[in-house]
C-alpha cells in the first residue's frame, strides 16, 4: 500500500487556451500597431496589444518593444507588472515614441482574465450572443462623458493616459471570470459597431482576421488589430495573420 502522503498531488495547469491575432497596416504609412502572446514553462501565457501613438517609426517602435517587454514578464507578477515593464522599456527608448497597451493574463485555473491597460486599447469579454466591454478609454472624449459634457468628434482620438507619460496610479485594471478575450486596437473598435464584432466572434477561428479586414473594408482610417482568446475548454490552435495594406 502507498500513503498519499509519498506522493503530494499538485494542481494540473490548464492547457494554453486557444488564441489567434490579426493586423492590417490600412492607409497608414506605417503599421504602428503591436502584439505579443509569450509563456514561460509552467506558467501561464500573457497577452499584450499596443498601439503607437501616431504615424511614424518611433511610435511603431514603441508599440512593439511595449507589447514583447509585457508578454515577457512573468505571468505571476500580473497584468500591472506587465505594463510597469513595458513603461520602463519603452522610457528608455531614444526618441520620444510612444503607444497604448492592454495586457491579459488567464487565471491559473484557466477561467477568466486579469487586464490592465493605458489609454484606448480595449479588452472585452464575449461569448456566443454577448461581447461585454472590460476596459474604459482613457481620452479626452471619456473624460467629457464622465463630466456630462458631450465630446466632439476628434477628442476620441485624444488619448489621457499612454505607456511614456502615465502615472502609475493611471493604469487601469479589470477582472472577469469567464468566457473568452478579445484585445482590439482603436482601428477596430472605433470603426465597428459591436453587434459587426460580436458577429465576427461567432467564427472564432477565424474572427480575429475577419474582425480587421472588415474594419478595413468599412473604410476604416487607422491601423487595425485584434487578438481573439477562445473560452476556457476550447481545442487549442493559434495563428497570426498580417493582412495586406489597403
Amino acid at each position: 500500500m502507498f500513503s498519499t502522503d509519498q506522493f503530494p498531488s499538485h494542481p494540473v495547469r490548464p492547457p494554453l487556451p486557444s488564441w489567434h491575432t490579426a493586423s492590417a497596416q490600412g492607409p497608414r504609412s506605417v503599421n504602428a500597431d503591436a502584439v505579443a502572446a509569450f509563456a514561460r514553462a509552467g506558467q501561464d501565457i500573457v497577452f499584450a496589444l499596443a498601439d503607437g501613438v501616431g504615424d511614424a517609426a518611433g511610435a511603431a517602435h514603441a508599440a512593439r518593444v511595449a507589447a514583447s517587454t509585457a508578454a515577457r514578464t512573468p505571468a505571476a507578477e500580473g497584468p500591472v507588472a506587465a505594463v510597469v515593464a513595458a513603461q520602463r522599456a519603452v522610457r528608455d527608448l531614444p526618441g520620444g515614441g510612444d503607444c497604448v497597451l492592454v495586457v491579459a493574463i488567464p487565471f491559473s485555473d484557466g477561467l477568466g482574465f486579469r487586464i490592465a491597460w493605458l489609454g484606448d486599447a480595449r479588452a472585452y469579454s464575449w461569448t456566443p450572443g454577448a461581447l461585454v466591454q472590460l476596459t474604459t478609454d482613457q481620452t479626452l472624449a471619456q473624460y467629457f462623458r464622465d463630466h456630462g459634457e458631450v465630446p466632439a468628434p476628434h477628442m476620441e482620438h485624444v488619448v489621457t493616459a499612454s505607456v511614456r507619460t502615465a502615472e502609475a496610479s493611471e493604469i487601469g485594471t479589470a477582472e472577469v471570470h469567464s468566457g473568452g478575450l478579445l484585445l482590439t486596437s482603436d482601428g477596430v473598435h472605433k470603426t465597428l459597431t459591436a453587434e459587426t464584432m460580436l458577429e465576427a466572434l461567432t467564427e472564432p477561428d477565424h474572427a480575429a482576421a475577419l474582425l480587421v479586414e472588415t474594419a478595413i473594408t468599412s473604410g476604416g482610417s487607422d491601423n487595425a488589430t485584434a487578438i481573439v482568446v477562445a473560452p476556457s475548454g476550447a481545442p487549442a490552435n493559434l495563428s497570426t495573420v498580417k493582412l495586406a495594406a489597403a
